[in-house]
């Protein structure tokens, strides 16, 4: 079970699950900016959720 709390600045965290509703496997993902801000998200994989991360981080001006 994923923890944030627990995230330092710059650092990652990710979980496969399957979904009992779609009998799919998505991907949570955490993922702690330097500046202290959580971003989270669901993704069908890692890489996707790494892509929403990074366009959350360039919306927001900032690099990984």
């Amino acid at each position: 079970m994923l923890n944030p709390s627990i995230l330092q600045p710059g650092q990652e965290q990710h979980e496969v699950f399957k979904s009992q509703v779609t009998k799919k496997k998505y991907c949570q993902y955490d993922y702690r900016a330097t500046n202290g801000e959580l971003f989270s998200t669901v993704a069908p994989t890692l890489d996707l959720a790494r892509s929403k991360r990074d366009k959350w981080l360039q919306q927001k001006g900032w690099s990984a």
